[in-house]
């Protein structure tokens, strides 16, 4: 299945679709209503801005946690997952606002608002705020699947946009959507990376000199 093929399906699956963890297929197969439970009660805390810790999310469970890992893996899993399914319906909503434009334009305009939004998001601020190296870690290296699932994600926005060959065959669709990944990551995380303010805005105009034919 291509990226092409899994876009029908909404920009914000791609990710999973293309780049599954072991907790995500066990999250989506309907045979371990034990990892849904806890991924559940993990989700929830983290919206409501508290530190995701295993002991008190095993007791809040009625379990130990040597099940509770048996579940759901290792805290930075359960944090990965937790992220992404909140990073799925931010990119669908991104989608949808930026209905009626198309090419660069569109591209740009869906990475600008996905950027917003982390940007915005109190929550997400917190996590980073109280874990700032683990969450530079799970969101923009490969020790985590995150990033390779928003570059998936990317890649495929940049296919429908800019067709196979972005830029008359100048740059590779793949490379390219690497490029706006680490673009975007540098201005959402800004004040992780460089001490600087995050500004969607400035990602907005990084994007468009890049995506400029």
């Amino acid at each position: 299945m291509t990226n092409l093929d899994v876009i029908e399906d909404g920009l914000g699956r791609i990710g999973t679709r293309v780049a599954p963890s072991w907790l995500s297929q066990r999250l989506e197969d309907a045979e371990h209503p034990e990892a849904v439970r806890a991924f559940v009660a993990a989700r929830e805390t983290f919206i409501e801005g508290a530190r995701i810790d295993m002991g008190r999310l095993a007791t809040r469970l009625g379990v130990d946690r040597t099940s509770l890992f048996r579940w759901v893996g290792n805290r930075d899993a359960l944090l990965s997952e937790v992220l992404w399914s909140l990073a799925v319906p931010t990119l669908e909503q991104a989608e949808a606002a930026t209905r009626g434009t198309e090419g660069a334009a569109r591209v740009a305009a869906v990475l600008t608002h996905f950027a917003r939004d982390l940007i915005t998001a109190d929550y997400f601020r917190g996590f980073l705020r109280r874990e700032p190296a683990r969450a530079l870690r799970l969101l923009t290296t490969k020790e985590s699947d995150i990033q390779r699932r928003y570059v998936a994600v990317v890649e495929a926005l940049v296919r429908q946009e800019l067709g196979e060959q972005p830029f008359g065959g100048a740059v590779g669709a793949r490379d390219l959507a690497y490029l706006l990944v680490r673009v975007s990551e540098s201005f959402t995380y800004a004040d992780l990376i460089t001490g600087d303010v995050p500004s969607a805005e400035r990602a907005r105009a990084a994007f468009e000199l890049v995506l400029r034919p």
